[in-house]
């Protein structure tokens, strides 16, 4: 099985060209994330992942994590409480955070391209991570000065590691039904009682301390999402010094098995009267929270299509270069040619390879656009910056991790008959990524939210600024990118106008307009590097080959979006033309 290797050049050339790193290492709380700095950290991050994690990411899907029922201990797979260690110690994981809590202080835009390497290298691993950064963003945004001071520097640190507490078995995607219950218990801490599931990294043997972030319902809260509020539930109590006092009250009673990421233990916690910290300065306050840090979980979730496409390719055109079956048109007689010189493995190669640049090139771009929401120089750019993030993350969410799905099973398809025999890894990859649609919001919810609340933003004019935007851009490539804009116009346009007379209608061609989206979004990228590719000279053979794969995905997969518009604008009435009894075709 073939293993990771971070893509550095590949990355830095999104960096430099498909957005500009440069342009935020001159803002005053970057300059000293200049590029060349930012390179230097990458190249290490990527040895440290292909040397320590990818390693250890086949013994996480074959043995996975364990859990004691006698005790409710989690073990993770062998080796990864060492790897976590060498993370901590190198500070990788406090690299984005402000330096007063012990960061490193670099742009949001740099910690996902170390995400996309950590992702790419151990999925299953990178959730514990990447969990904590959730809750650490939380923290930051409001979380009092005490309780900031209590847990966040050992958490940038990673030293102690966060969670966030949602789901409850009746109450997944509808966060509002939740029944975990908080009372005050009248010296200012409240106590929680309620039983969590799906709890990524909920319990673990990588660190001494566990901050769980969790919603509850405090007594006579309203009914629905405007009564939640969120707590603060150590696993640990905090004793004023620092040290660790006694155990809560919170407990693991299983773990999930689980069609993926079998190293990443996803576990049921149960709150038994837990001493909780309220976030904030009262209660109910808890989804317009959790809703600050959504865009950054969301796009973190949204990069592990972008990360497992990227390995996925990696493995599939490993083993094309190497497999040899039949005589490639043109091969001498009797000769058994690789698999690569196969029209249809190049079918299947360059799709690959040009959605996962076209997916880099969009992830990076809502990155940066987080950053300059929090660090432009004036308000105007600050507002305009965060509508573009508003609109981006759930096409990126959403689109991206469809797509991993789909590079993860064309990798299954390369490896032909291996690719269905575990040892191969290809299967891996698909079982992996699988999740990433359910995450943080299915992606039937992210359609929802495109069409139902981020295509009005100002009355229509944050995507009317994204579209003259892309109708700016041209290629000079033919017809298809083009069309394909107009296209987006054109079904943006319906969705808008019949979503407001009828929201089903826009509801039923959310989710083909997303994918119209995210196709149409990539040609934006795949048009850009193609001009920034003749511009720095195809003499390179690596500038030939992005223009050459800004190509495909243009004249090849651009296309698509065609296709699209009759779902997209059908409306609703065959979605519901038959009933909950006729869809049982058994009765």
């Amino acid at each position: 099985m073939t293993e990771y290797i971070a893509p550095q050049r590949d990355v830095r050339f999104a960096l430099d060209h498909l957005v500009d790193l440069a342009a935020l290492a001159k803002l005053p709380e970057f300059d000293h994330a200049d590029p060349e700095t930012v390179y230097g950290l990458l190249e290490e991050f990527g040895r440290f992942v292909s040397e320590v994690l990818a390693p250890i990411d086949r013994v996480g899907d074959t043995v996975g994590s364990s859990f004691d029922a006698a005790t409710g201990a989690v073990t993770t797979p062998p080796g990864w409480a060492e790897a976590y260690r060498k993370y901590v110690d190198a500070g990788w994981g406090s690299v984005p955070f402000p330096a007063e809590h012990g960061g490193g202080g670099f742009p949001w835009l740099v910690a996902i391209a170390m995400q996309e390497m950590v992702t790419a290298a151990n999925m299953a691993w990178s959730n514990c991570p990447l969990l904590t950064q959730g809750s650490i963003d939380m923290l930051l945004h409001h979380g009092s000065e005490e309780q900031q001071e209590t847990y966040l520097r050992r958490m940038v640190s990673g030293e102690w590691t966060g969670t966030m507490n949602l789901t409850e078995p009746e109450a997944g995607s509808d966060v509002g039904a939740l029944r975990t219950r908080a009372t005050p218990a009248g010296d200012g801490t409240w106590r929680i009682s309620g039983q969590k599931i799906f709890i990524t990294y909920g319990e673990q043997d990588m660190t001494d301390n566990i901050v769980h972030l969790v919603l509850a319902r405090v007594p006579d809260a309203p009914p629905g999402t405007k009564g939640i509020s969120c707590f603060i539930v150590p696993k640990f109590l905090v004793n004023d010094d620092g040290s660790l006092g006694d155990h809560n009250p919170v407990k693991c009673i299983g773990i999930e098995h689980k069609m993926g990421i079998h190293g990443s233990p996803t576990c049921t916690l149960e709150y038994d009267e837990a001493v909780g910290y309220l976030i904030g300065d009262s209660p109910n306050q808890g989804m317009r929270q959790m809703f600050t840090m959504m865009n950054t979980a969301r796009l973190s979730v949204g990069l592990s299509g972008l990360a497992i496409g990227e390995v996925a390719y990696q493995q599939a055109l490993a083993y094309a270069i190497e497999r040899r079956q039949g005589r490639a048109i043109g091969a001498p007689a009797g000769a058994s040619s690789p698999i690569v010189e196969h029209a249809d493995v190049r079918r299947m190669l360059l799709t690959m390879r040009s959605t996962v640049e076209a997916m880099r090139g969009l992830v990076y771009a809502n990155a940066q656009g987080i950053d300059l929401a929090r660090h432009a120089g004036d308000e105007a750019a600050r507002v305009a910056a965060q509508e573009l993030v508003d609109l981006l993350t759930p096409v990126t969410k959403g689109w991206c991790t469809d797509m991993g799905t789909e590079l993860a099973s064309l990798s299954v398809q390369v490896h032909g008959g291996m690719g269905f025999i575990e040892e191969a890894g290809a299967a891996q990859r698909y079982r992996d990524i699988r999740i990433a649609a359910i995450y943080e919001g299915t992606n039937g919810i992210q359609a929802m939210d495109l069409v139902g609340r981020k295509l009005p933003m100002r009355a229509g004019g944050v995507v009317e600024d994204l579209l003259q935007r892309l109708e700016a851009i041209d290629p000079e490539l033919g017809d298809a990118y083009p069309t394909a804009v107009a296209s987006l116009r054109e079904a943006t346009t319906w969705i808008l106008r019949n979503g407001a007379t009828d929201p089903n209608n826009a509801l039923a061609g959310a989710t083909p307009y997303l994918r119209m989206f995210g196709l149409v979004a990539g040609g934006w990228v795949m048009a850009r590097q193609a001009i920034a590719a003749r511009t720095l000279g195809v003499d390179d053979p690596f500038n030939a080959a992005k223009l050459e794969t800004a190509r495909f995905y243009i004249n090849e997969l651009l296309p698509q979006v065609h296709g699209l518009m009759g779902a997209i604008t059908a409306g609703s009435e065959l979605l519901f033309a038959l009933t909950p009894d006729q869809l049982d075709s058994r009765r």
